[in-house]
């Protein structure tokens, strides 16, 4: 049976409707899981409007919540060093008690201007795709043995260099957050292989969608991993005038093997959203 849960941008909306939202979504136990996502400036809508940090959001809305798995959908390593961002994934993992599936991506692709401003405009360096992938990999690496070893420890990586490397507390689930790993490139495929728990894949293009699930089975056979370890998770648009195509493109995900479905809401979030979408799309897909 697939899971279904929402994603709420946190661009030009305000912190009480992502409240609302979150904490109607927590209340209905067809929703199982939240997201947001890890922008610095707005990637839709008005391209000045507000937006949220989504880490410092996250940990908001883990405070005012009691049931719902939560995380970043997902997260850019390009925005924060490893150790750092696997402190802050620790501190959301202790307030939310235990439920943070922790989302990570090699960052935005060059090609998608909008993303690309948010790291000219903070000061951020955009290195090219290879050197993204190679960085996400020392940097799983390096969260994991955060999240795990005892004692200190030297990492001296091409790009990541750690003397004296330690996390106390731990993060309260062991041996750490379930991690989420979203990307469709053959270098993030890899590194789902080696150390993710769920592989999240925008939609729009299932064909390509189910091409690239081919190829992580592919890669884990290639390292001795069973590819039924890894859930597919798959991001799709909600459309309240035609929902009939969300309702099919829900459908069609899931018989593809996608099982873990996260529904983005558009935005303005009126009241009785997270209701609304339970009755008109989860429900209908079996979810109930």
């Amino acid at each position: 049976m697939a899971s279904f849960g929402l994603m709420t941008p946190p661009q030009n909306v305000s912190y009480a409707d992502l409240l609302r939202v979150w904490r109607e979504a927590d209340s209905i136990p067809e929703i199982e899981h939240a997201w947001l996502f890890d922008h610095l400036m707005p990637i839709g809508g008005d391209l000045d409007g507000p937006i949220f940090e989504g880490w410092t959001m996250l940990a908001a809305l883990a405070a005012r919540t009691e049931r719902l798995r939560l995380g970043t959908m997902v997260t850019s390593n390009r925005i924060r060093p490893p150790a750092i961002l696997a402190k802050i994934a620790a501190t959301v993992d202790a307030v939310s008690h235990g439920r943070l599936d922790f989302g990570i991506g090699a960052g935005s692709r060059p090609s998608v201007p909008m993303a690309r401003r948010e790291y000219d405009g903070s000061g951020l360096p955009y290195s090219d795709a290879a050197d993204a992938v190679a960085r996400l990999g020392e940097s799983l690496t390096v969260i994991r043995r955060l999240w795990t070893e005892d004692e200190p420890f030297d990492f001296h990586g091409t790009h990541v260099d750690l003397v004296g490397a330690f996390q106390n507390p731990k993060p309260v689930q062991r041996p750490g957050p379930p991690i989420v790993i979203g990307g469709r490139a053959a270098g993030v495929l890899r590194l789902v292989a080696e150390h993710a728990d769920t592989w999240n894949i925008p939609g729009g293009d299932l064909d390509d969608a189910v091409g690239r699930a081919r190829l992580l089975d592919r890669f884990c056979a290639e390292i001795g991993r069973d590819p039924g370890a890894i859930t597919r998770s798959i991001a799709l648009g909600v459309s309240f005038e035609e929902p009939e195509k969300t309702r099919n493109e829900i459908g069609d995900a899931v018989a593809a093997g996608f099982d873990h479905v996260v529904l983005i809401l558009p935005g303005p979030y009126p009241d009785g959203i997270a209701h609304r979408v339970a009755e008109e799309f989860i429900k209908p897909s079996g979810r109930s």
